[in-house]
């Protein structure tokens, strides 16, 4: 017997779908990709990430989402879930319901075994696309490292990695973020 023909989604199907789920799942070509929960490390990455880059856009036109918030790659084909998501300036959404943004300026991924290839490979391929993205971040939950990709204004990316004062510095946003701030609590395996 043969294989039975995968019915792909369109992404009006998809949004219509994922706006009445209780998980996330990411879309990508017509086809819906479950989202695994995460560890306590990436979380608590995660979490510091927000409160020190919250805490940064006080009195700045500057907004940092959590992973709830939808990224829309392309209309028609890709929506993904960043870990931390940032905006300065206008924010920019899909429809009224606010919950898929088109103009992210900063994105920021927590690595993690299952998907550290996918973030460095073909997520940031696609994030690539993005017009108004202009530093994508990586950052271990292994280790305490992060890498941050620039566009300059030729469109060309380039890597930074955090310096020997332990810091990493984000252009777009004008800030300086400590590693013992974005790894605090966290404990690593000896």
């Amino acid at each position: 017997m043969g294989n039975a023909a995968k019915k792909l989604m369109t992404a009006t199907e998809y949004l219509e779908f994922e706006r009445n789920s209780f998980e996330k799942h990411e879309f990508y070509n017509g086809e819906m990709y479950a989202m695994a929960g995460a560890k306590e490390r990436h979380n608590l990455i995660v979490s510091n990430l927000i409160i020190s880059i919250g805490t940064e856009f006080k009195n700045k036109p500057c907004v940092v989402y959590p992973s709830d918030m939808r990224v829309v790659i392309d209309e028609y084909r890709h929506y993904t879930y960043p870990d931390v998501t940032l905006v300065c300036g206008e924010r920019k959404f899909l429809d009224n319901k606010n919950d898929c943004l088109l103009n992210p300026n900063v994105i920021v991924e927590v690595l993690s075994e299952s998907t550290e290839k996918y973030d460095r490979g073909k997520k940031f391929e696609a994030y690539r696309n993005i017009a108004s993205l202009k530093e994508y971040m990586l950052v271990s939950s292994e280790d305490k490292k992060i890498e941050l990709f620039t566009k300059n204004n030729e469109g060309k990316w380039f890597l930074s990695e955090n310096g020997v004062e332990d810091t990493i510095i984000i252009p777009t946003i004008d800030l300086t973020l400590a590693l013992s701030d974005v790894y605090d609590k966290v404990e690593f395996e000896q």
